[in-house]
């Protein structure tokens, strides 16, 4: 049993990445797909595919490179709120990652979405983690 789903998930995008690997299968779970999504919406990730052939499923993410230096597209994906410190933003006091270049992922009432996002909707939430 793993105590923080979404940071095992981010931990297996990072050491595929550190790899050089085209593809990580990941468990499923919903927030895991909503942070998918994102990711996918805002050009951090190639592609990805939800399968659903056990109980819990599994998601194959399909990772983006730079077609000539071989650079990732991910620089850095860090964990915010933990299981033991939960990390809490209002609209007033939104994260800005990497002044305003990267963004932070929000679990928010109206569903995962950006930080930009949430300032649109002046809604906060719980900051999952930060990408850029």
């Amino acid at each position: 049993m793993n105590t923080d789903p979404i940071a095992d998930y981010l931990t297996r995008v990072r050491n595929a990445i550190k790899a050089n690997h085209r593809i990580v299968e990941i468990p499923a779970s919903n927030l895991k797909k909503e942070i998918t999504k994102v990711l996918f919406d805002k050009g951090y990730i190639a592609n990805y595919k939800f399968e659903d052939t056990t109980a819990q499923g599994t998601i194959k993410i399909a990772l983006k490179y730079n077609a000539i230096t071989k650079i990732p597209a991910i620089r850095t994906l860090t964990r915010i709120s933990k299981p033991g410190l939960r990390q809490y933003a209002g609209v007033e006091n939104m994260p800005r990652v990497l002044n305003g270049l990267g963004i932070a992922i929000l679990s928010t009432s109206k569903g995962v979405m950006t930080d930009k996002e949430a300032a649109k909707l002046n809604i906060g939430g719980e900051v999952l983690c930060h990408v850029y």
